[in-house]
């Protein structure tokens, strides 16, 4: 008896790559597999959350939406990391800056990631876990980067549970210990990297700079994510 397909990814075992692609939005995994990817076959509908593979420059490749949230993002990554042989995640995503360092269209590489969240209760580990990202995927990600011209910054982010904090102060707080910029996923794939023994990083496109009340358009964040894209691409291996 094998464990997939999985509950909630239809794909048989050897259909999904190495290396993973994760954006949250399953429309973006579709517009990555139609505008990068060449030989796409996709290997997953379940609950609309549609995962491609495909090669780049000779690579081969698969791109899959995560969802919004730890709890989404646990599920996929868990069972990517623990049933289909995944090696590397790679979440591709959106994030609010805290930080005068990141502006909007920058590239943030998450090295590690602050939370708010429980996820690491069930670890039930004597004491405070601090998720950080693959050294080896960063290093990578940094290079390709600089080799681009592309202003990335590397450095810790925050993974909140909550959109609308009902704490007015507390952006104020994860600035002043130095968090660049806030998302809501990259902890929990951390952690599940780190016990699955495999490696992830949290590339972010700045959208929105809540302190200043700046966003990007809808059109304007498709043209900047490119960029975390081509980076993404680059250092899939």
């Amino acid at each position: 008896m094998t464990n997939t397909p999985t509950p909630h990814v239809g794909a048989k075992l050897g259909e999904i790559a190495n290396t993973v692609l994760m954006p949250g939005d399953p429309l973006r995994a579709k517009f990555i597999a139609e505008n990068f990817l060449e030989d796409v076959v996709q290997f997953n509908t379940v609950r609309n959350m549609f995962g491609y593979t495909g090669t780049y420059k000779g690579k081969r490749i698969s791109v899959m939406g995560g969802g919004m949230g730890m709890p989404s993002i646990g599920i996929y990554s868990y069972e990517l990391f623990n049933f289909y042989n995944v090696e590397n995640i790679i979440r591709i995503g959106t994030a609010g800056s805290l930080s005068e360092k990141v502006q909007l269209r920058d590239v943030v590489i998450g090295l590690g990631a602050s939370t708010n969240s429980n996820y690491a209760m069930q670890y039930n580990l004597p004491g405070t876990f601090a998720p950080i990202a693959s050294y080896e995927l960063v290093r990578d990600a940094a290079n390709v980067a600089a080799e681009k011209n592309i202003n990335a910054v590397v450095g810790n982010i925050l993974s909140s549970d909550t959109f609308y904090c009902a704490d007015k102060t507390a952006n104020e707080k994860w600035i002043s210990m130095g968090i660049l910029a806030v998302e809501m996923e990259a902890a929990a794939l951390y952690m599940n990297a780190a016990e699955a023994g495999k490696k992830a990083l949290c590339l972010l496109t700045i959208s929105d700079c809540p302190l200043t009340g700046e966003s990007l358009s809808a059109e304007e964040r498709q043209n900047s994510f490119t960029q975390m894209m081509e980076i993404a691409l680059e250092i899939a291996k």
